[in-house]
């Protein structure tokens, strides 16, 4: 298996975990809690490997970056799911974010980038946008909805760079959870106060499985985007609405709709054409 492609499959099963995540974040009664939750969690199962692997030399500028830009994300993240549906807000916020890592990564840090590619990325913002039609959102949550995904953007072509500048892509992942759980887990659970206390109590168990499949998911990537462009793998892991939409269906008892359900045939265009393209 050559790298692009093993980078293919990486990133694919990591869209798999991260709509897991996103649905467990949805599920719980306070956002913020378990956000805390979830990021405390992939810090302390993170941990031990940091004993193992060297330090981040040359990342640590990509890694504080990156840190500030998620605390804006995991915020802005949290107040869309308190204002929309899993599936009205998650389709606006992965579609966008993208199109818009590839425009950064080509005219910023002039990553390669190919015609068949850039078909493919617009097929998956499109096909992803599309499972979000005829489904209503007032304006500041749409505002947030927006945000999330320039966020998600400016944070994956920031620990794309980052982890190709560390030692070893396990280094990066190692610290960038350590970091981002241990600080803005942190913040999050004293800002909750009680509220935490009793979400923990209550929401523990979800939390920590929420936490694995983050590191499974951002993990993955990362690892991915060491061994691949940046444009084509963004756009490929937002296959995530794919599993997205079926655990909305299934375990949220969201509806099923005709945009819907033509978005993930759009998505599934675009993915072929990505895959093709390793």
């Amino acid at each position: 298996m050559t790298p692009a492609l093993l980078a293919s499959v990486m990133v694919v099963v990591s869209g798999a975990a991260h709509a897991v995540v996103n649905a467990i974040l949805k599920s719980g009664r306070d956002k913020m809690s378990s956000r805390a939750l979830i990021d405390g969690f992939s810090a302390i199962l993170i941990a031990p490997a940091a004993v193992f692997v060297a330090l981040p030399h040359g990342a640590w500028g990509w890694l504080a970056a990156s840190g500030a830009i998620h605390c804006v994300y995991l915020f802005a993240l949290i107040r869309t799911f308190e204002g929309a549906d899993m599936m009205v807000a998650y389709p606006i916020f992965r579609g966008v974010a993208p199109a818009l890592a590839a425009a950064v990564a080509v005219v910023v840090f002039r990553e390669p980038i190919n015609l068949a590619v850039a078909a493919g990325v617009a097929l998956v913002s499109a096909g992803v946008l599309v499972t979000a039609l005829g489904r209503h959102m007032d304006r500041r949550t749409l505002a947030w909805s927006l945000l999330t995904g320039v966020t998600i953007a400016l944070y994956t072509v920031l620990d794309a760079q980052g982890v190709r500048a560390a030692p070893s892509a396990p280094s990066y992942i190692a610290w960038a959870f350590l970091i981002d759980g241990g600080i803005i887990g942190g913040a999050f659970a004293l800002w909750r106060g009680p509220v935490f206390i009793a979400a923990a109590r209550s929401q523990w168990k979800r939390g920590l499985i929420a936490g694995a499949c983050s590191i499974l998911t951002y993990g993955l990537a990362l690892w991915a985007f060491r061994l691949g462009a940046t444009p084509r793998l963004a756009a490929l892991r937002e296959t995530s609405i794919v599993f997205g939409v079926a655990i909305a269906i299934i375990f949220l008892k969201e509806r099923a709709t005709v945009p819907r359900l033509a978005g993930v045939a759009v998505i599934a265009a675009g993915a072929v054409v990505l895959l093709a393209n390793a």
